[in-house]
């Protein structure tokens, strides 16, 4: 609407108004007829009056331009070429060109700068930031989407909510765990208790916080998530944000040992990325389900399932996910008794890796190969790896994780006639294991008005 429009200055406006009648040729009293007088434009021109809505409706239609060119100096319908532009850009990044797509958002960024246009602005550094998360720059990303806060620090929280989960899923992906779900719980509080019901809004940090909750051991939390997720989805106007909480809903069935739901579930997120050509995302359902099938024991269709979802990531330039899911597909190798193809794929990915960059994965890594080097009898080799793991898993807070790996250090000091040390160790592991989360998470999140 018009009168939505954040005008210029009048003095601005004045000038505006007095070279656009010149070079149509009019006098003041032309331009002024039949509604005002030679003298108003005159004070117009000059800067001494701003003009209301209808002097410069009348104005703009004397001067054959757009309402908002009139009074911003933009060209006319530039925010919805630009939008338009940004859908484009939104495409590129969701079939899989992460590069070309940031070189779209960065000329769309520099545009809308030019011109002032702040939710353009604001949504051009929130694909930027996207894409950056695609190719593993996780510090990149988040100054992109803190940059994106900042410009609609002013608007309503759902507005905020695109930028605000994107920055926790860098906190997330680079291993803080616990910052990752402080954001996106103290979001959902705020959203939930000011009665700005937003599904969805909602919806993405719902299916957001899935993923750090059940890495930090939360599993209670991450099924209470999910059971909301799932009650929202039916009013969620965005069809990916339900395919992406299909996808992070089966982690919490799988852990439930709800295997065949969890495939389901699955299988519905990937049926609706296929339908929006979402290649990462469509990516990562294959990983998730090579992840199910490896829990129930069937390891070949496993191994097919993470090698098609690194075929595709590869596509993608996407390098972190990729790193992430090498590490799954090692684990299936070994048990499938290629230990020595595992070890290989291992130290090429802890390349990727490190506790600012994907630390549960690169801890995951090293746990793998402590288990490798512990069957085949080098014990100091093991424990190494399983004390670099510790330590990245400390760090990040994954609750459960740790206690799994306090397990098999602590065995493998005892079988080395540390008894001590592997006393150290169980005590340590029972510590994350007696409720998990709640030594490092404060009172769930208000429950949303479904």
């Amino acid at each position: 609407m018009a009168d939505m429009v954040e005008r210029d200055e009048p003095e601005v406006i004045g000038r505006r108004v007095q070279r656009l009648r010149r070079e149509r040729g009019l006098t003041q009293r032309q331009l002024a007829e039949p509604s005002y007088t030679s003298a108003y434009i005159s004070t117009l021109e000059a800067g001494r009056v701003r003009p209301s809505d209808d002097a410069l409706r009348h104005l703009a239609e004397r001067l054959g331009v757009d309402f908002e060119e009139l009074a911003t100096g933009r060209p006319a319908r530039l925010a919805t070429a630009l939008r338009l532009r940004l859908t484009e850009a939104r495409r590129t990044l969701a079939t899989g060109r992460a590069q070309e797509a940031a070189g779209q958002y960065a000329e769309l960024l520099d545009e809308a700068e030019r011109h002032g246009l702040t939710e353009e602005r604001a949504a051009a550094l929130l694909g930027l930031g996207e894409c950056a998360v695609e190719t593993g720059e996780l510090r990149a990303a988040r100054e992109r989407f803190e940059e994106a806060e900042r410009l609609l620090a002013g608007a309503p929280l759902p507005a905020r909510v695109p930028a605000l989960r994107g920055r926790a899923v860098t906190h997330y992906l680079a291993g803080e765990l616990r910052y990752a779900v402080y954001l996106l719980e103290t979001a959902i509080d705020e959203l939930n208790r000011s009665g700005l019901h937003d599904p969805d809004a909602l919806l993405l940090l719902y299916a957001g916080i899935i993923g750090p909750y059940m890495d930090m051991g939360a599993h209670a939390r991450a099924a209470q998530a999910a059971e909301f997720a799932l009650a929202l989805a039916p009013q969620a106007g965005d069809p990916a944000l339900v395919a992406r909480m299909h996808r992070s809903v089966a982690r919490t069935l799988l852990a439930e040992g709800r295997i065949a739901e969890a495939d389901a579930s699955l299988a519905k997120a990937a049926e609706l990325y296929r339908t929006l050509q979402l290649r990462t995302e469509l990516a990562n359902c294959h990983w998730m389900r090579g992840y199910v099938c490896a829990q129930n024991g069937e390891l070949e269709r496993a191994e097919s399932e993470l090698r098609q979802a690194l075929t595709m990531l590869a596509e993608r330039r996407a390098a972190l996910y990729s790193s992430q899911v090498t590490v799954e597909l090692a684990d299936v190798l070994h048990r499938r008794g290629r230990s020595e193809e595992a070890s290989r794929l291992l130290r090429e990915v802890l390349g990727e890796l490190s506790s600012e960059r994907g630390a549960v994965h690169a801890a995951a890594a090293h746990r793998l190969l402590g288990i490798i080097a512990e069957d085949a009898g080098d014990t100091e080799a093991a424990e190494e790896h399983y004390v670099r793991a510790l330590s990245l898993l400390e760090r990040a807070g994954a609750a459960g994780d740790l206690a799994d790996l306090c397990r098999l250090l602590g065995d493998l000091l005892r079988r080395t006639g540390r008894v001590e040390a592997a006393l150290d160790a169980y005590r340590t592991g029972l510590g994350h294991r007696t409720a998990p989360g709640t030594t490092t998470l404060g009172p769930a999140p208000a429950q949303p008005l479904l």
